[in-house]
């Protein structure tokens, strides 16, 4: 594909996202970081299956930068999440 409709489509999604996720109410951010931690679990099967492939040291380099950074991204959602299931609980 072309740069410039690559760019515009990110462009465009950006736009997209940012607009869907300040719509969202608050009684509904924790099933969706749950949602979204789930799709970061499926980036990480992804990078694991990158930085596994014998494809040559660029590939593993970037598939263990993938891992590390999908790690961070899974745990990190998931601790938010607990934490707000906390705020959300009765005293």
């Amino acid at each position: 594909m072309d740069l410039i409709l690559l760019f515009t489509i990110f462009i465009v999604a950006l736009f997209l996202g940012v607009e869907l996720i300040t719509k969202v109410p608050p009684t509904l951010h924790t099933p969706l970081m749950s949602a979204s931690n789930a799709i970061s679990g499926i980036t990480l099967v992804g990078a694991l299956l990158a930085a596994g492939s014998g494809a040559g040291t660029l590939v593993k380099v970037l598939g263990f930068v993938a891992v590390t950074l999908a790690t961070i991204n899974v745990v990190g959602g998931y601790m938010v999440t607990s934490r707000m299931l906390v705020m959300f609980k009765r005293k």
